[in-house]
């Protein structure tokens, strides 16, 4: 090697000190088990143009007030099937909403959701709840600058059980390339 390719490959390392990750999402998935307790109005994935996409779900409540409501999310990686990664715990929303801060981690993903919902505030729910237009650019963020997750493909699912009986179950599908 000569001296040249040597300095030449110093000054690239030196340079080149970010790396840039791009995270997409890919699917959304809504389902309400018991279709007496609630509906999906919509749930998809609208393209602006080959790299901004947005999610947006409204799921109508057909037994108002909600009192007793927990949480159950975790993430799960794409390994020859998806299988847990990092999060999979149960929160009681009406307790966390009463104070964030009291779980880190769950406040971790609520301050990700709390700005592109209606989820900001505590019970009882009496009302639709509606995700509108959230966008990855703040999952990539999180994902990336705070917590560095490896290269792949990624499902973000959300598990609601009300009155201890699983009713609905939310999948956000992505990559991280």
């Amino acid at each position: 090697m000569s001296v040249f390719s040597v300095f030449f490959l110093l000054i690239t390392v030196c340079l080149v000190t970010k790396v840039y990750s791009r995270y997409e999402f890919t699917n959304v998935k809504c389902e309400c088990f018991d279709k007496k307790f609630c509906e999906v109005d919509y749930c998809y994935i609208k393209s602006k143009n080959r790299t901004y996409k947005y999610i947006s779900v409204r799921c109508k409540l057909l037994q108002i007030p909600l009192t007793n409501i927990k949480v159950n999310f975790g993430l799960y990686q794409r390994l020859n099937g998806y299988k847990p990664f990092l999060y999979n715990m149960t929160v009681d929303a009406c307790k966390f909403l009463k104070s964030p801060q009291s779980n880190p981690v769950a406040n971790y993903f609520y301050n990700y959701f709390k700005d592109v919902s209606n989820l900001n505030h505590s019970c009882p729910f009496d009302h639709d709840i509606i995700v509108d237009k959230m966008t990855a650019e703040s999952f990539l963020h999180r994902a990336t600058n705070i917590l560095p997750f490896p290269k792949g493909s990624y499902m973000f699912q959300v598990d609601f059980y009300i009155y201890n009986i699983k009713r609905a179950v939310v999948q956000l599908f992505g990559s991280l390339s």
